[in-house]
């Protein structure tokens, strides 16, 4: 049975969460799918798209309403849901691939600014979480018991 996009995605969320960013190559989501490379060229063009459709996935299910921090925080739970989520939707953004309906959901219920820096603050904070706690993990640094609550500080002077 041929591989639709939907399990091209799905498998590279799965290599990303087992190996993370950096070693997140279309051979390897090849291989998880058990097809070889050349086959998923027939559904995206080149990894970069692939990390677009990737971070749509990630933010997909985020509800955007009135209460932005609560919409702020059910997008960084989102992207720590999964291993490097926050630097694939990062990637995506900068690379104006795939998170920009969520943005502009976000500028609808408040201002384009205001939706941009809200955005750039809990993608930065949450990958700057992630790679903490991957650090932490593996003992290079110690843990950091205050990133949840530094968040939502940082949340509320952005907000106000």
């Amino acid at each position: 049975m041929a591989n639709t996009l939907e399990d091209v995605v799905a498998g590279a969320l799965r290599v990303l969460d087992g190996y993370g960013l950096e070693f997140s190559s279309m051979r390897r989501v090849a291989a998880e799918l058990g097809v070889q490379p050349s086959a998923l060229y027939h559904h995206v063009a080149d990894k970069q798209t692939l990390l677009g459709l990737m971070a749509a996935r990630i933010v997909a299910d985020v509800e955007v309403d009135e209460d932005l921090a609560v919409t702020a925080h059910r997008l960084r739970s989102a992207m720590l849901a999964i291993r490097d989520g926050a630097e694939v939707v990062a990637t995506a953004s900068a690379f104006r691939l795939g998170v920009s309906e969520l943005e502009a959901e976000l500028a609808a219920r408040s201002a384009p600014d205001v939706a941009r820096t809200l955005f750039i603050y809990v993608v930065g904070h949450t990958q700057a979480t992630q790679l903490h706690r991957q650090a932490s993990a593996v003992g290079i640094v110690e843990p950091d018991e205050d990133l949840d609550a530094s968040f939502a500080r940082g949340l509320a002077i952005i907000l106000r």
